[in-house]
């Protein structure tokens, strides 16, 4: 699978990886000094797991620490914050959890699906229900049964907590030894994983550590049948797991002597590959057809990968060429990526025309709301609010259960100056989806078309609040309340949230200085 030639840099060595290498560190030296807790009540249908290799961190640390490098990640510019993507891998992955609700565990974790922009082909599950997936990967799937088994067999991992047991079982090591193991499981480690996480291991216990990089055979082996569980009873070819697994190792080639990032961290033995296609030899086959969302997502994907001006030509290159395959399907999806590479160079006109033709190619099947999402977006580029408008509160009405098109009528409303509409309407999303904060940076930009600074600067303090930079928070309080229209009760109410926030970063000090 040739990667753009513009996107030299390597796995692991970029700023995400620099970011969770170092989030990586404070978690695992934090999870060293963390006391037992009580081991947790054994879901029913799963695997059985030692309790005793997991009763050094209970579930709900796990969510808390996972909750803590996901804040970091959020930060990062090779994290893909696009609305569009999220909303897909979050409908798809939590759709393979609903087929087996009991891999929540005890703890009813709600599982959050990402993507990071990287070319190399990987995925990982972290603490507390948290599964990330590289760009190249998606890209590398075929289909959604292959795409499903990733995600499945990494919900696997999670569901039998394969993390707290690595942790458990190393209880007794130094912090380091902790962190090195921590930092190759979860960012590879490889001639292409980096300079810093290969030091990580070097500075470890040598062999001993190396061998407790990679999860064990067993725990392999219980995530791929949490995986085929999963995979069968959601109606996906399970033989997807097999053909992924295939690729996977095909691609080696293009890493010289080193394996892909996904096989190092999740050894591919041929007792695995056997084992798997004994549990799927008595299944009856199922061709399954996938929704035409997942090769718009992959077209999609493709142009985020690499979004500088070069990658964007390549994309389109890309595009041109797959034009020439002679399926409804690729030509509709070449199409939704030229309209896209269009909007991100700003030939909005371009880009609309495109849209038209790829949902032209898309006939008859099921009107897909990724064509709505660029057809509003495109319309905002154009300046044409009413249209704007008019698109997103038809779609908000067909798709209700989308975040993204309700976050579009919001800018939709804002374009056209509509901000007493937008303010109202976004005081009630906040109410409603209280962890979101692209709603309090579009309740910021409401107050700014309104002239009401002291509402901007909370607002925007809210949505700091919610990445985790609770520094600038403070300070967007400290303007709120030099701002000339702040009222009493806005005083009141700034003075008090002021208290909690510095309150909460003088803990986070104090456990920062602990740590160290």
């Amino acid at each position: 699978m040739q990667q753009p030639a513009s996107f030299h840099r390597k796995a692991g060595t970029g700023p995400l990886a620099r970011l969770m290498r170092r989030s990586l560190l404070a978690l695992a030296i934090s999870l060293s000094l963390l006391p037992p807790a009580l081991a947790p009540v054994q879901a029913q249908g799963l695997p059985t797991l030692g309790d005793t290799e997991r009763e050094s961190l209970s579930p709900l640390m796990e969510r808390k620490l996972g909750e803590e490098i996901m804040r970091d990640i959020r930060r990062d510019r090779d994290y893909i914050s696009d609305g569009p993507v999220i909303e897909y891998l979050n409908n798809f992955g939590n759709g393979l959890v609903s087929v087996r609700p009991d891999v929540r565990g005890e703890a009813g974790y709600d599982f959050f699906f990402f993507a990071v922009r990287d070319p190399v082909l990987n995925a990982f599950a972290l603490p507390g229900g948290f599964i990330g997936v590289h760009s190249g990967l998606v890209l590398a799937a075929q289909s959604e049964s292959e795409f499903a088994s990733v995600l499945a067999h990494e919900i696997g991992h999670v569901a039998q907590r394969h993390i707290a047991r690595m942790l458990g079982q190393q209880k007794q090591n130094s912090m380091i030894q902790l962190a090195s193991i921590v930092l190759g499981a979860l960012a590879g480690v490889s001639k292409i994983g980096g300079d810093g996480a290969m030091a990580a291991i070097m500075g470890g216990t040598g062999v001993a550590i190396q061998r407790q990089l990679n999860f064990s055979r067993d725990a392999e082996r219980e995530a791929d049948r949490v995986g085929l569980q999963i995979l069968r009873d959601g109606g996906f070819d399970t033989s997807g797991m097999v053909a992924f697994f295939g690729r996977l190792q095909a691609a080696s080639r293009n890493y010289g002597m080193s394996l892909p990032p996904y096989l190092l961290t999740h050894p591919l033995t041929t007792e695995r590959i056997a084992d798997i296609e004994a549990r799927i030899r008595d299944q009856r086959y199922r061709q399954r057809a996938d929704n035409p969302d997942f090769q718009l997502i992959r077209a999609r994907m493709r142009v985020l990968q690499d979004d500088s001006a070069q990658g964007l030509r390549e994309a389109k290159t890309f595009f041109d060429t797959q034009l020439r395959q002679d399926t409804k399907l690729q030509i509709m999806a070449a199409k939704y990526g030229l309209a896209y590479v269009a909007y991100r160079q700003g030939a909005f006109e371009r880009a609309e025309a495109l849209l038209q033709e790829a949902r032209a190619a898309a006939q008859p099947m099921v009107p897909s709301v990724l064509f709505a999402n660029l057809d509003i977006d495109i319309k905002i580029g154009r300046k044409q609010g009413a249209a704007a408008l008019k698109e997103a509160d038809a779609m908000r009405k067909q798709y209700p259960l989308s975040r993204v098109i309700a976050r579009q009528y919001a800018e939709a409303l804002i374009e056209g100056g509509r901000y007493v509409e937008a303010s109202a309407y976004l005081r009630d999303q906040a109410q409603m989806y209280k962890q979101e904060s692209e709603i309090q940076d579009l309740l910021a930009k409401t107050y700014s078309g309104l002239g009401k600074q002291a509402l901007q600067h909370m607002a925007l303090a809210e949505s700091y609040v919610l990445t985790g930079s609770l520094p600038a928070a403070i300070e967007q309080l400290g303007l709120a309340r030099q701002a000339p229209d702040a009222t009493f009760y806005d005083q009141a109410m700034i003075d008090a949230r002021e208290r909690e926030l510095k309150e909460r970063w003088k803990d986070a000090l104090k456990e920062t200085k602990e740590r160290g």
